[in-house]
Parts: C-alpha cells; structure tokens; sequence
C-alpha cells in the first residue's frame, strides 16, 4: 500500500505502479521503450505483474480479454510514438464491444511536445475517436485525480477504453503524495465509480419509470408473438442469471447478436444468433414477430441486414444503460434507459404481479402458444446438418466436438473470419464471458492475445484459441508469450490457406473474380509452432478430427492443433448485401 505519512514524496512513476496496485490491478500488459522507461524501472520494486507482450497491439487485445473473463478493468502500457500508435487498434476494439480498458502510455518530455522529438506523437489526439476518455497529464501532483478518475470512467456506465498519456519529465518528477490525494484518491475508487456510474443511468423519475413500465406490461399484453433479443451488454451488467430468471418466467422466445451468445445458457426457446450468419430460426422468427424486446443489444448493420426491413412487424421495447443507443437506428416505442439488472428485476416482478401470460380463455389478449410452437418448430426444421459428403475434415462438425468434448469452464477466443462464425453457430457457451470474439471491429489477430488475457484471468480454466490461418499470423509472435508464461492455451488453427470470408464474397458477389486470397505459400505451422517451442500436430481427414480434438485437451501445455479444411467450405446461411434477415442464402445457392 501508498504509505501516507508526512514524508510521502514519490515520483509520478513510483505513485503510479503504487496506485494501481491499491486499485486492485494484479496484471499489465505492456512493452518497454525509452519514454516509458521510469514506470518500468518502478516496477522493478512493484507488487503488479507485468507481462511482456512482443507486440503492443498485443498487448492492448491481451489486456481487453483479461477485462472480459476477469470482469476487472484490463491494463496495458506502452512507449510514445510506434509503441503508443500500436496501441489503437486495440483500444478501437475495447471501444467498439464496450469493455473496460486503462492504456497508459509514456510521452516525451513536456519540454519537448510540440517540437517533433524523437517519437513524440499525440497520441491523445489520435484516440479521441476510440476511447471514453483522454488524459494528457501536465503535472505530477494531478496524477492521483486523473488515475481515480480515469479508472472510475472506464468501468462505469457503459465501459470502455481510457488513455492516460504521462510525459517522461513527469514521471520522474517527486511530489508530495498527502498534498495531492483528495479522500476519493487513496486507493479505492469504488465512491468515483458509484457517482459517475448513478449519473450515467438515471435518465428517469420514478414516476416516469412507473410510466414506462406501465407501457411495457400495456404491449405485452396487446403482443401475439413476442421475441427477447440479446445483446452483450447483459454479461457486462453481469445479470444472465436475472435474465434467465425472466426467461423461465415468461417463456418468450429469445435471439442474441454475437456479443450476447452464452446469456441464456441451455433456453429451450433460444433459437440462436440472427444476423448474416445467424441461425435461420433466429433469423425468421425476427421477421415474423410483432413486439421485439431488446436488452443491452444495439441493431448492429450485421445483425438486422436491411434495416428499413427489419422486423417489419414489431413494436419495439429497448432496455439499455447507454442513452445514445435508443432510437439510433431504429425507434422503440418504449425505452427504459439505466443499469440492466435494475431493469431486469422490475420487468420480473411486473410479469410476476400482473401475469401477463396467463391467458384465460375470456381474455382477449393473443395466446401466446401457438407463436412458441411455431418457434420450437423452425429451430427443428433448421437445426444444424454434420454429415457433407465426402472425406475431408467439415469445420463446423470439429468446432460441435469442441464443445461436447470440454467442460463449461472452458473460454473460446476466436480471431475474425469464417471460423469465427462457426464457432457462434456451433459451439456452446455457458455464459458470454466465455466467449470472445471481436464484434464491433473484427480484428483480426485478436484471438490469441485475447486468449492470453483469458488465461491470466483464469489460470485454471481451458482456454482455446480458435483461429484461421490468415488471422493467425496478425500476431503469430505472441506464440512466444505462451511458452514464457507457460500458459496452456489451446490453439486450434483452422487452415484453408486463404483468406477464406472475403473469398466466399469474392465467389457469390465478385463473380469469381479472386483477388489477394490465396495464402497457399503458408508456412508450415506445425513447424513452425515447435520452433516456438509448442507441441503440435496435423489432421486433414473426417476420421482424425475427434482424435484431434481429444489430443488437444491432453497436453498439458501450449499446443497447435493444425486442421487442414478445403478452402471451398463456406458459411451458411448468408443474408446477402441489401436483403433483409428472411432472405437467407443457403449452401444450395452457391
């Protein structure tokens, strides 16, 4: 802990590694260089644990996985110039799938800002269109105020990325500690946070918010086929048990959007992701519903296609803690706006008092039984088909095995491309911290960073990798972060030696016309893994995949499962550019 008596002087470094260790941060994920170098030396005497990712990006991914599972706020740190401008890709990602990110980065000295220096670049300026919030600190005294403050921004409301940018000469500036500390300053942010977080949400009185829920339990009512759809701002509010809950309650039908796979756990009534790659259950019972009840979701382009089109038929309930979400792109009839396990908990109890799905044959409210056969009935019709001709190894049968084969402890960190769509359609989730994906942004090379951030967030869990080959080598250096830290990371490398989403569109869309897609002069990955120092192995026949996967869960360090697939297999369905979610492409079509 800071010591607080009357001899506290620290330099800006020494009270910034000092801090965030009171704070609760336990990792950081970082890369040293010359204008970041006096926080380094700080840790050289520091209680945190530094992890020395081989690529700030990296280090900036690792560090947003961490915060996902952990549920805490993920740390990375960087140098100015290349080191800081590595960093933003990263930050777009945090920013873009709201999870709650601190980067701090090293500038030169105050002095010398302004002058082109030597890696000077302002980086503040560069991330203001990426994070939550900017800190350029100007003294050493301010850095207890803008720490407190910058951690309390980044995990309250709805989280999301904030930069503190420190200058060399401040970090080796000594400053008097009791001086500068307010009493929300002392290592415990938890008043910051409950203050900026109140102000974030209550957009309504409670008459107002007795009003609107009056309304919501009014369109119930009047609704004959009524559809839950969630989004992953349910596991940032931590509240998939309260959701569940509602669900059980009400029986009502449920879709999620990427973000929010893994919320209702095993829901009979679950009918999948919708979207471009949704699930043809989900996709048509949007389409076909009359009141669409969003929680912690956004209408995403990828999710409802063409939106002029979009649930056509629906009134719209939104329940969301951002404001700036409701009526952005498509206008709710009811929006309740605030923390979703606040909400959760009053829209139980007004089902439970009023009782809006008993129906008594004198009422003239719709029976909502036939809309939930006619639900269960399209998730059978549309269930997923394994069994393609042929001998070769069909990807989304291997990722159906990952998942019968492992616990519900394990996490799954996908990269971007085909496989990252397979695994939503086929692979089960327990909750929505144990699986991540890159939303917003699609970054390619997030998957084994992110996994590494997962790992340390849970030493004792099975973390899993799955990748594809061109996503892969994004960040193929961070193998060398595995053996170091001796993670168990699973890497599952699904390998059609070609950048195998953008020539599925080449082939339906571009009249095959490939352009840039053949990765065929791939190294050996096998080789290449063992070279790092990872076990490894090759399979490329439908007999070996379940021997595959079985020998991927036996090793009990960082491994590379090698799966060779034809680079024809595609993602189906598709809804194509311009059409809306019931105008599904199926593999017949193309």
């Amino acid at each position: 802990m800071i010591p607080l008596d009357s001899n506290s002087y620290l330099t800006g470094a020494e009270y910034l590694v000092k801090a965030l260790a009171n704070k609760g941060v336990k990792k950081i994920f970082g890369y040293p260089g010359g204008a970041i170098m006096p926080v380094y030396d700080a840790l050289v005497d520091s209680e945190l644990d530094h992890i020395l990712c081989r690529h700030e990006q990296a280090a900036s991914l690792a560090a947003d996985g961490y915060a996902r599972v952990s549920g805490e706020i993920g740390v990375c740190l960087a140098t100015s110039g290349p080191g800081a401008t590595n960093l933003i890709t990263g930050l777009a990602n945090a920013y873009m799938d709201s999870v709650p990110v601190l980067a701090i980065t090293g500038q030169v000295a105050t002095s010398l800002i302004g002058t082109d220096a030597f890696q000077e670049i302002d980086i503040f300026g560069m991330t203001l269109p990426v994070v939550k919030h900017s800190f350029l600190v100007q003294s050493a005294e301010s850095l207890p105020e803008i720490l407190t403050k910058a951690i309390a921004i980044a995990q309250s409301g709805r989280p999301g990325p904030v930069l503190v940018d420190i200058p060399k000469d401040i970090q080796v500036t000594e400053f008097n500690l009791i001086s500068s500390l307010h009493s929300t300053e002392l290592g415990d942010v938890n008043e910051s946070k409950n203050k900026t977080e109140n102000d974030a949400v209550k957009v309504h009185s409670i008459d107002q918010y007795a009003a609107l829920m009056t309304q919501v339990q009014s369109l119930l009512e009047l609704s004959a086929k009524p559809l839950f759809y969630l989004g992953g701002g349910i596991g940032i509010a931590k509240c998939e048990s309260l959701l569940r809950q509602l669900l059980h309650q009400t029986s009502i039908p449920a879709i999620t959007t990427l973000k929010g796979i893994g919320c209702y756990g095993e829901y009979s009534l679950g009918l999948g992701m919708l979207g471009m790659h949704g699930h043809q259950a989900a996709n048509l019972a949007v389409q076909n519903c009359d009141l669409l009840i969003v929680i912690g979701a956004r209408f995403d382009d990828r999710a409802t296609g063409n939106l002029e089109r979009f649930a056509p038929n629906a009134k719209v309930i939104h329940f969301d803690i951002d404001d700036a979400e409701v009526d952005k792109r498509r206008f709710a009839d009811v929006s309740i706006v605030g923390n979703l396990t606040d909400t959760l908990k009053a829209f139980s109890e007004l089902f439970m008092l009023n009782n809006v799905n008993h129906r008594q044959e004198s009422s003239e409210r719709p029976d909502w039984g036939k809309w939930k056969e006619w639900c269960r009935q399209q998730k059978k019709d549309f269930q997923w088909q394994y069994n393609p001709p042929g001998n070769g190894i069909y990807a989304p049968r291997l990722l159906k095995y990952l998942t019968e084969t492992k616990d519900e402890q394990r996490v799954i960190a996908c990269d971007v491309g085909q496989h990252q769509m397979w695994v939503a359609q086929h692979c089960q989730f327990s909750a929505v911290n144990r699986h991540l994906s890159s939303g917003g942004l699609g970054t390619m090379g997030y998957g084994l960073p992110a996994a590494i951030g997962a790992q340390f967030a849970e030493p004792d869990s099975c973390v899993i990798n799955v990748c594809g080959d061109g996503s892969f080598a994004m960040n193929l250096q961070e193998l060398i972060t595995l053996v170091r830290y001796r993670l168990p990371v699973k890497i599952l490398l699904i390998d059609n030696q070609s950048l195998g989403m953008v020539r599925q569109w080449q082939h339906l869309f571009f009249k095959d016309r490939f352009s840039e897609i053949d990765l065929s002069d791939n190294p050996d990955f096998v080789q290449v893994a063992q070279a790092f120092g990872l076990s490894s192995m090759r399979i490329t026949h439908k007999h070996e995949e379940q021997a595959g996967i079985d020998w991927l869960f036996s090793e009990k360090g960082p491994c590379l499962l090698q799966v060779c697939i034809d680079n024809e297999q595609n993602v189906w369905p598709l809804v194509p550019p311009g059409a809306d979610n019931s105008e599904m492409m199926v593999q017949s079509d193309g």
